[in-house]
């Protein structure tokens, strides 16, 4: 038995604390820092997350995780220009696995504060130049050139967390774990996301496009490593609204609708043309761009506290612009990892740009749920598949 004592488990007073395999070695190398508890329940599902990305695309991918949810997934769709401006990486020749990282990194960035980080390929310099900037816990990845691992071990005055994966480790198909003295097993979730799941369209818009078929299986395995009850909503190659661990569906498709809409709104001209000092650092940035974008905007004007980020006082972004701006989104893939009980979750779905669902089907209402699709000309598949995660 191969073990890894850690400092503590979920909490400092949970002691002691390890992990181990029965057989053979631990599929995981630490290049560099000490992993905590949370940081390898992160590592473990995040890996799964991008290595199915890549299978069910071809393409590069990237994850960003949070307390056993992603905060942002993604694969490596060369960015538009508005894009590479709202990511602030204008004019940048980035390379495959590098823009896969910031899709991910930009689709909730303040979920993804402090986030661990999980890559598909190799991680190259140029994405470990990014990730140095930004406040990370730790990453995993199939390898690492020399330069990115220099990079990477110098970042939190060298403590950052550096996992290297062995990508041909394949696990025991019956997984366990230990719940108040009850020792829990079933069979792993291998079932595999592709196109197949999308063939059932029962709606009367039957049109996905490549694009989104490849958003809802970018959605759909997103959500196999998401916190249930879960929805998420994709659009060019990345996740773009993540709604984990709610008890209602309808909660879970707002929740993740509200941070679809932000992201859309960061494109926002008048927040690309936030007059932002130069020393402003990132996080503070990114959390002035998300007050400005929320209602909470007014009572920041009341006080001196914008004096400390820009050079003028920002033009607001009035309630009423925010709406007119998303009414002219489209083209949005929804998935949810359980069948839509009514209709409700298709009208909140519709305003933020849904055009294309898939969902395991199933409901006693389904019939409710295809109507409301079709009232907006939404395509819906079923997938016949639920994809609970706990």
């Amino acid at each position: 038995m191969q073990k890894l004592e850690l400092k503590y488990g979920c909490n400092p007073n949970q002691k002691p604390s390890r992990v181990f395999v029965e057989k053979g070695d631990l599929p995981f190398t630490v290049l560099n820092g000490r992993p905590g508890y949370i940081n390898l329940l992160d590592a473990m599902n995040s890996w799964q997350l991008v290595k199915e990305l890549k299978k069910a695309t071809g393409l590069p991918a990237a994850a960003s995780f949070k307390h056993v949810s992603p905060a942002g997934a993604a694969v490596a769709v060369p960015l538009s220009d508005l894009l590479q401006k709202t990511y602030f990486v204008e004019g940048i020749d980035l390379s495959p696995i590098a823009t896969a990282y910031i899709r991910a990194r930009g689709a909730d960035r303040m979920s993804s504060y402090g986030d661990f980080v999980a890559l598909s390929d190799e991680c190259d310099s140029q994405t470990a130049s990014f990730l140095a900037r930004e406040v990370s816990d730790g990453i995993i990845a199939p390898s690492y050139s020399k330069e990115a691992l220099e990079i990477l071990k110098s970042k939190r005055k060298g403590t950052y967390v550096v996992l290297q994966m062995d990508e041909n480790f394949v696990p025991a198909p019956i997984e366990k774990k230990d719940v108040f003295g009850i020792t829990f097993e079933q069979q792993r979730n291998n079932i595999e996301i592709t196109d197949a799941c999308l063939r059932d369209i029962p709606t009367a818009a039957k049109d996905l496009s490549p694009e989104a078929k490849r958003d809802l299986l970018i959605a759909l395995i997103t959500l196999k490593y998401t916190q249930s009850n879960s929805v998420c909503y994709a659009k060019d190659g990345q996740a773009i609204g993540i709604g984990a661990g709610q008890q209602s569906r309808v909660h879970c498709t707002r929740l993740a609708g509200n941070k679809a809409d932000v992201w859309h709104l960061r494109q926002h001209p008048k927040v690309l043309s936030l007059p932002f000092k130069d020393d402003v650092r990132r996080p503070d940035r990114d959390n002035a761009i998300d007050v400005y974008i929320s209602d909470e905007w007014e009572d920041l004007l009341e006080t001196d506290n914008w004096k400390q980020l820009f050079t003028r006082k920002p033009e607001p972004l009035s309630r009423e612009e925010k709406k007119e701006y998303i009414k002219t989104i489209s083209g949005v893939s929804l998935g949810s990892d359980a069948f839509f009980p009514f209709g409700d979750n298709v009208e909140r779905a519709h305003k933020s740009g849904v055009s294309y669902i898939a969902q395991s089907g199933g409901s006693i209402r389904d019939d409710n749920v295809i109507e409301a699709a079709d009232k907006y000309g939404i395509t819906m598949a079923f997938t016949h598949i639920r994809l609970f995660h706990h």
